[in-house]
């Protein structure tokens, strides 16, 4: 979800030009090679994003050279992935956690909406949705 959001937010005019590439992954292969979720899909459906496509993928060593941004959402993938970044002799990515963008004194984890309804992705969406807008906000200058 938190890569098609910040795909549809890279096309508005004043980031043209200015983000790389915007990809996603997991820490385990759970579900590689499968499609998002449907509850996904029709959450970012209702909120504009008609065009994501996306085969879920397991991190790869190499993310850590190619990304300058590595995002998880909660603290445990936030452990992973530095866990998994320490081998990494040329890693340049920063590995942050997502909810550090909330706009708020203290930073958030994204809930996972997957065992629940409907309800929770919409509040993903919303916590992802503005995490994205925020980090934008700062990183590219305007």
């Amino acid at each position: 979800m938190a890569e098609g959001i910040f795909q549809n937010l890279a096309k508005q005019p004043q980031y043209k030009g200015k983000i790389g590439r915007i990809d996603s992954c997991g820490t385990a292969a759970y579900h590689a090679g499968d499609d998002p979720d449907s509850r996904t899909m029709s959450t970012l459906e209702d909120n504009g994003i008609t065009d994501y496509r996306h085969s879920a993928r397991r991190l790869q060593p190499s993310d850590f050279e190619q990304f300058d941004y590595i995002f998880a959402m909660d603290r445990s993938n936030l452990s992973d992935l530095e866990r998994a970044q320490r081998g990494q002799a040329n890693s340049r990515a920063k590995v942050m956690l997502f909810g550090d963008f909330s706009g708020h004194a203290k930073s958030e984890v994204v809930a996972d909406p997957y065992y629940g309804g409907r309800d929770g992705f919409e509040k993903a969406f919303e916590q992802c949705h503005r995490f994205a807008t925020n980090f934008l906000g700062e990183i590219v200058k305007v």
